[in-house]
């Protein structure tokens, strides 16, 4: 009897909550337009928590950046729009040339952009002077490319520097110090400098004090340029868990695709000084609908060369050739000897890539499948059920036209 009251109870309770207008706002994602129903106190705190939850941490609204006069004017920056949720890590990839350290320069405000917003965590940086300025750029850690170790400090020190410059008391910026050099793995470098150090070391000195006051959000500029590939790995894997356990969210700016691949949970791709394409990393570098993007993927399958070693259409007449894309767990199934089995058809590999896209796997393959008509439609079929993306290719056209993935 008293469960069944407490269960009754609590039923009651859930709908009343569900009901109440702030919850139903937030299950709805959308702005509330029913908090004029509560106590003005109520609806100032509620209406912050929904615009904090909703609220993007890095906002560039219209940024845009022109260097010189007249004739000579270079647009490096044409109304850049992009919004980065909070958690994420956020690849920029761009040719040389694109635009990205100019845009590096004005999300951390080292340049003021001729026109448009950048807002980090409710603060417009591009409108701000000043202490005002100086406040809100604490929000922003960023790593260069060329790391600006001062090489005249030690390691403790190059970290503590900028907690010094804000005027933290001594032993708070010491507390802070040996936090990081643990965290990094730093503990027997603190009274090493910056010339006795490794790259990866210096990498890492650098994230350090770029994280020492604490950010939200951290830029990081071709962090692993001029890095062999086991460092490569380990920086990228430091970034991500700088991101997990510290709860920073970062931007990534790159040439590199390894590094997209590796990390990031979107990328937004720049050329020319514009944003062309942003979205999802596996939906933009698997299924990529710019230009500039297939530039920067390239024809990593080369299926124009395919027809090279095919020799004449004629001799594949009851042949179709897919090409495969693959995510997730079907890229690690065998699709293809499951279809060779239960389809009488032969299946011929002329191409494949695999590889890893943040944590998913992923794979590309160009097949041939020879077999009667009937037979080659529910091959496509079956593969498509079994979470491939198909499309019918005609090698022999794609040689004489060129294509990019």
């Amino acid at each position: 009897m008293v469960l069944s009251s407490l269960l009754a109870g609590l039923a009651l309770a859930f709908r009343a909550w569900d009901s109440h207008p702030f919850f139903a706002c937030r299950m709805s994602r959308q702005p509330c337009s029913l908090l004029y129903n509560l106590q003005a106190s109520d609806a100032l705190l509620y209406s912050n928590l929904i615009s904090e939850d909703l609220m993007p941490i890095v906002s560039l609204e219209n940024v845009s950046k022109s260097y010189g006069q007249g004739r000579s004017t270079h647009h490096a920056l044409s109304e850049i729009n992009l919004s980065v949720e909070k958690g994420v890590i956020q690849g920029i990839i761009g040719f040389s040339g694109a635009g990205k350290s100019t845009l590096l320069r004005c999300i951390s405000r080292l340049e003021r952009p001729d026109s448009g917003r950048v807002v980090i965590e409710g603060s417009d940086l591009a409108h701000l002077s000043g202490h005002e300025l100086r406040i809100a750029r604490r929000k922003i850690g960023v790593v260069f490319q060329q790391f600006h170790l001062l090489r005249s400090r030690t390691v403790a020190a190059n970290i503590a520097l900028p907690l010094e410059i804000d005027g933290q008391e001594q032993v708070l910026v010491d507390a802070r110090v040996k936090e990081l050099l643990q965290w990094f793995g730093l503990e027997d470098k603190a009274a090493a400098y910056p010339s006795q150090l490794s790259g990866g070391q210096r990498q890492r000195v650098a994230l350090a004090r770029a994280l020492a006051a604490r950010p939200a959000v951290l830029l990081s500029d071709e962090p692993t340029s001029a890095l062999d590939t086991e460092t490569t790995a380990s920086v990228l894997e430091l970034l991500r868990k700088v991101r997990d356990e510290l709860n920073v969210t970062v931007l990534l700016i790159t040439h590199e695709l390894d590094a997209v691949r590796s990390i990031c949970d979107r990328v937004a791709v720049l050329d020319r000084g514009q944003i062309v394409e942003e979205g999802p990393v596996e939906e933009v570098l698997l299924q990529p609908k710019s230009e500039a993007s297939r530039r920067l993927l390239g024809d990593t399958m080369q299926i124009g060369r395919v027809a090279e070693y095919l020799g004449g259409k004629s001799d594949h007449a009851h042949s179709v050739f897919l090409e495969l894309q693959l995510l997730g767990a079907s890229a690690t199934e065998p699709l293809l000897s499951d279809l060779a089995r239960v389809l009488d058809v032969k299946i011929t590999i002329l191409r494949a890539e695999i590889g890893k896209l943040n944590r998913s796997a992923y794979g590309f393959l160009l097949v041939e499948v020879t077999g009667e008509r009937g037979v080659q439609e529910q091959a496509k079929r079956m593969l498509i059920e079994r979470g491939a993306v198909v499309t019918v290719i005609d090698p022999w056209s794609v040689a004489v036209q060129g294509r990019g993935l």
